[in-house]
């Protein structure tokens, strides 16, 4: 059984370690919602939209909870009634695992607010 990347933890990253390849972005984007890869595959980034600046901010800092939890914290681009969400592991200059995990829980808020 695969697990679901909502219910991993991240793990710390320091470097030292390959970013992930095109072929493992593949495999694991299938788990995210409507992300977008970045045409040098170093991130992935989904704008959220909603009705107003409340529940706009009530997700950014809910956002905020989740980095703080996993220690990995993403880019926040946030206006009146949206949000965009860009992951990338500056320690590798790239993707790793770590960037799908919050991908996946980011996209469990999408339902509450």
């Amino acid at each position: 059984m695969t697990e679901k990347l909502h219910q991993i933890r991240c793990v710390g990253c320091e470097g030292g370690i390959p970013a992930m390849t095109k072929d493992e972005i593949k495999k694991l984007l299938p788990q995210i919602q409507n992300w977008e890869v970045s045409s040098d595959s170093k991130m992935i980034s989904k704008r959220f939209t909603f009705k107003g600046f409340y529940k706009t901010m009530s997700f950014v800092n809910a956002i905020a909870w989740i980095a703080n939890q996993e220690n990995h914290h993403p880019d926040l681009e946030v206006g009146y009634n949206y949000c965009v969400v860009k992951y990338t592991t500056h320690a590798v200059n790239g993707l790793t695992k770590n960037d799908f995990i919050c991908a996946a829980k980011v996209d469990q808020l999408e339902a509450t607010v």
